[in-house]
């Protein structure tokens, strides 16, 4: 829900969504990989979950505190902004970081990751032809 468009967007509606991850790093591991993408699920998977059939909301939304005592964990809250694809994307970016550093800090890893693995990019398709791209310049 879109609580600030003018248009349809505002009231409850539904993507299928996709989420691309761009990570580099200087030298491939010792099984001529960048990161295994067990590791990309195993650190993203159950949030990227928690999305699907889920209704992302602004929290100054009007119908916010209704929503949220109707539906209580299928609302994903997004504090004081729209949960555009745009700001998906960036949420997405920072949450992965922010598990990658941990993963990475780990001594014991469930598959190898070297530490100077980094997230260049998230992409989050909305459609086909729809999509917007998170990155730090």
């Amino acid at each position: 829900m879109l609580s600030k468009h003018q248009g349809k967007c505002k009231f409850p509606h539904g993507h299928t969504r996709k989420v691309e991850f761009v990570l580099e790093a200087e030298h491939l591991d010792r099984n001529e990989m960048v990161c295994d993408f067990l590791i990309v699920k195993e650190l993203i998977g159950d949030y990227l979950e928690a999305l699907d059939h889920a209704i992302c909301v602004n929290t100054a939304d009007p119908a916010y505190q209704e929503l949220r005592a109707r539906y209580g964990e299928r609302i994903i809250s997004f504090e004081n902004e729209d949960p555009t694809t745009e700001v998906m994307a960036r949420v997405i970016f920072e949450t992965f970081v922010q598990k990658l550093a941990g993963y990475s800090a780990k001594r014991e890893q469930n598959y190898p990751l070297d530490r100077e693995v980094r997230l260049v990019s998230v992409k989050v398709w909305e459609t086909a032809s729809s999509w917007a791209e998170y990155y730090l310049a």
